[in-house]
């Protein structure tokens, strides 16, 4: 669907289709070595010169496209529509500065490897990045690029290897006069299967996107991953054991934060470990998961330059009923900040059969906060060090919250569950002062390689906070 042609938003989901019923052909290899072999430094110079598109009309949203070079070498078609009719966003040098690099005479329209989104109203700002792959980025007003989300995850973590679905091309639409939404479609393309992807954009102190999904599988697909983030997770309070670094911590998310279909509410600390781990957090209807930056102090970091407590956190509200399947949290050795090493999705039950189509709707949240808390104490941190002998692990769970101030019940324990591997000296300790309460442990993990821990509050028979979960490895 090109120029000189009507926009309709269904024509985008035909063409995904269509191409399914195609061999998936891969990108030609034709970006020049001027650009191909440019290293970060040198890409991140690359500036667009002009004034954004749409800014000069009151639009409320505009576009910056961004240039193909460094790691991200593929083309992507970029289309405007406007009242309807689709003009296509034609490449030239001219529109960029280039820094340094010398440029030869010849180039050509390389077309873009992607766009960014420009918030108008009030002062401006960069809110979204669509950009590699299937790859894109937002934030809130005030915060600096973090997490990152795919519109499709196809295998990760597998023998045989993850597969990378890329987007083919974009349309997007106008916004109206004083908008503060933007509608981009997006044909999604693999070798196992095509899409189509409707995202709908609505930056603010809380970043919005709706996301519409129909799938047409050119394969059975076995391990697919819905909703997914990627985040980065070096080193904090509970694994510091191989760290030398003068910043006391180094994260762009905590944990993963879970809101499964019983209603209860979950919390997983991150953790680099030292082999791949994978986590499935098996559900039915789930209501909510996301990667969740809860630490906001720069004492915590002390990085004058990356700033991690500004990076967004990331929830997953799905829309409608996602059935049987698993959150799956993937945590991947690293030793470098540079690696998205933290992966997380949800991963249906049942296989996408070839030839069928898959439609799967969720929203979108990045902010300060996911958009609702649990109506309970919270984990605020997780500490982990060297025990009394041996393999022995010595945990420290403070949670926080206004139940646990002065009106602090007295019936209040910690339940604590540890398999395989067991526990001692279980101790609570209150910091009413500070609606603070302490669990402190030791585990004994035997000669286990594994261990799987779950922490809860209670009073009365009930849970006055979120359950805490962790594996704990060598």
């Amino acid at each position: 669907m090109g120029e000189n042609q009507r926009f309709d938003p269904a024509v985008v989901i035909d063409i995904a289709r269509q191409l399914a019923k195609k061999p998936f052909v891969a990108p030609p290899n034709d970006l020049p070595d001027v650009f191909g072999n440019l290293n970060q430094e040198q890409y991140a110079a690359i500036r667009y010169t002009q004034p954004p598109i749409w800014s000069a009309e009151s639009r409320g949203i505009s576009i910056e496209p961004l240039h193909r070079g460094f790691v991200f070498r593929d083309a992507v078609d970029l289309y405007l529509v406007e009242d309807g009719a689709i003009r296509r966003i034609a490449y030239n040098p001219s529109l960029f500065e280039f820094g340094r690099i010398n440029l030869p005479n010849n180039i050509q329209d390389i077309g873009f490897s992607g766009f960014k989104l420009i918030a108008q109203n009030g002062k401006p700002f960069d809110f979204a990045i669509i950009q590699g792959g299937t790859f894109f980025r937002a934030i809130a007003r005030g915060q600096t690029y973090g997490a990152i989300a795919r519109a499709l995850t196809l295998r990760p973590a597998e023998a045989r290897g993850e597969e990378f679905p890329l987007f083919r091309a974009f349309w997007l639409e106008r916004p109206s006069v004083g908008s503060n939404s933007i509608t981009v479609h997006g044909l999604l393309d693999s070798e196992s299967t095509t899409g189509a992807v409707r995202m709908t954009f609505r930056p603010g102190d809380m970043t919005i996107v709706d996301v519409e999904t129909s799938l047409f599988p050119r394969v059975n697909l076995e391990h697919v991953g819905l909703g997914g983030i990627a985040s980065t997770y070096l080193y904090g309070p509970n694994d510091l054991l191989n760290s030398d670094d003068i910043r006391p911590a180094v994260y762009e998310s905590s944990g993963l934060q879970m809101l499964n279909g019983s209603g209860e509410w979950l919390w997983r600390p991150l953790h680099n470990p030292e082999t791949l781990q994978i986590s499935a957090f098996v559900d039915s209807s789930p209501k909510g998961f996301g990667l969740l930056q809860r630490e906001r102090s720069y004492e915590a970091f002390q990085d004058d330059e990356q700033r991690f407590e500004r990076r967004p956190s990331v929830w997953i509200e799905p829309l409608g009923d996602w059935g049987q399947g698993s959150v799956q949290l993937l945590e991947i050795p690293t030793d470098a900040e540079i690696n998205d090493n933290i992966l997380a999705y949800w991963r249906p039950k049942a296989a996408m059969a070839a030839g069928s189509e898959v439609a799967v709707a969720y929203r979108q949240y990045w902010g300060w906060n996911a958009p609702e808390r649990p109506p309970l104490a919270t984990v605020t941190q997780t500490r982990s060090g060297r025990g009394s002998s041996g393999r022995r692990r010595r945990f420290t769970v403070d949670f926080s919250g206004d139940a646990l101030g002065d009106n602090l019940p007295g019936d209040l324990k910690s339940v604590l569950t540890v398999g395989p591997g067991t526990f001692q000296n279980l101790k609570l300790l209150p910091y009413p002062e500070r609606k603070t309460v302490r669990v402190a442990f030791e585990l004994d993990p035997g000669n286990e390689n594994a261990c799987e821990m779950r922490l809860l509050l209670e009073s009365g028979g009930k849970p006055i906070s979120e359950t805490w979960l962790y594996r704990w490895t060598p």
